[in-house]
């Protein structure tokens, strides 16, 4: 799971043995089943993409309706008719998620969703790199396939992952929260982005039993904030008239 980063430190080989013991214990948790495609609601026509990671995908949770897909879309298809697309996979860092574009028929998102950011930093991308192909996608979401607007989440508190044993849970928590700053910097530089962020600590009561993943809580409260981000956008909804 971790390779190779904070070279030149002197807590490296204890971060790599805890790595490589963190690797060979961690639960596998499966896929949650549920819709990756659909169209719900009736009303004016949104168009959604949710594309990223494990969480994207609601690993953590037993069915897609716990997941962030599931939760937002429904709460969405109460003010229109949604049309949706749930593109990820576990594991995957964002130089994968370029590349699915390239596979997606070149349809336009009103919405577009992305989840990327923490297997960049326990998979060894550099900040550079990250930040580069950050900006390649948000460029090709609205160059390809016209996103109104793209809310990137924020990457989460990892110095708080119960998975992890300390230092190794002090070195993750400080290097998401480094690649997090600048990805700030970058989605406030473009005037279709939006930042996601959640205000909330993360633990044993409201992780999965893996201890890395997102439990029912964080999935509520993640697609709550995206949920009031999208409905206050009257670009987005004007249309629907509608509020909560």
């Amino acid at each position: 799971m971790i390779v190779n980063f904070l070279s030149h430190t002197l807590l490296l080989p204890i971060l790599l043995v805890q790595a490589a013991i963190v690797r060979m214990r961690v639960l596998i948790l499966p896929d949650p089943p549920g819709p990756r495609h659909g169209v719900l609601g009736q009303g004016p026509p949104l168009r959604v993409l949710i594309i990223g990671d494990s969480s994207a995908l609601g690993v953590g949770v037993e069915t897609q309706g716990q997941a962030l897909s599931g939760l937002l879309t429904a709460r969405l298809s109460r003010l229109a008719r949604v049309e949706f697309d749930l593109v990820a996979v576990t594991g995957a860092k964002t130089v994968d998620a370029v590349g699915w574009l390239d596979q997606l028929p070149r349809a336009e998102y009103d919405v577009v969703i992305t989840a990327l950011g923490v297997n960049d930093v326990t998979k060894a991308t550099t900040l550079r790199r990250f930040i580069g192909l950050q900006t390649i996608l948000l460029d090709r979401l609205v160059q390809d396939f016209g996103a109104k607007r793209i809310y990137v989440s924020g990457l989460p508190p990892m110095g708080q992952f119960p998975l992890l044993p300390q230092p190794l849970r002090w070195a993750m928590g400080r290097r998401a929260a480094w690649f997090e700053m600048h990805l700030r910097r970058l989605i406030d530089s473009r005037d279709a982005a939006r930042f996601v962020t959640i205000d909330m600590g993360l633990d044993n009561t409201n992780m999965s039993a893996d201890g890395f993943h997102p439990g029912p809580t964080v999935y509520a409260a993640w697609s709550e904030s995206i949920y009031a981000q999208i409905i206050g956008d009257p670009a987005l909804l004007d249309a629907a008239g509608q509020s909560t």
